[in-house]
């Protein structure tokens, strides 16, 4: 089965890093990381922009309306996500727990929420010449 894994935040915490907690978050994440990475579970795996960045539509009379920010406003907002492949809740919650978030709140707060996904399409990708591309050097969080 696979399993959607929501990576919440706490906005405080992280709007005071310091470019020093930002070098020690990167250092801590690697092997955590990595430890996910050779679980050999992981499917797939993104970062989000801050919310600020987003947009909400939702159903209105003539076609759906647009509102800027998220869908629902909160002080741990989701920041990123990843898909795993587990036997199980139980298996799945074992591989969610390698990753960085579950290990530092100290920067992060928040916490993982995984969830069991009941359906998954994956189309072909559209051929527009565009590529896949990382800004995130590798890392899950």
């Amino acid at each position: 089965m696979k399993y959607l894994c929501l990576c919440y935040y706490d906005q405080a915490k992280f709007e005071t890093w310091s470019e020093s907690d930002q070098e020690a978050v990167g250092k801590a994440c690697a092997p955590h990381d990595e430890a996910l990475r050779k679980s050999g579970h992981l499917l797939m795996v993104g970062s989000l922009a801050e919310p600020r960045w987003s947009r909400t539509l939702r159903p209105g009379n003539g076609g759906p309306s647009v509102a800027e920010g998220p869908y629902a406003a909160t002080d741990e907002p989701l920041g990123a996500f990843f898909i795993i492949e587990a036997r199980d809740m139980d298996e799945a919650i074992e591989v969610a727990s390698k990753h960085p978030g579950a290990h530092l709140g100290r920067y992060f707060g928040g916490g993982i929420e995984v969830r069991r996904i009941d359906m998954l399409n994956q189309p072909e990708p559209r051929e527009s010449g565009a590529s896949v591309r990382s800004t995130r050097k590798g890392r899950t969080c």
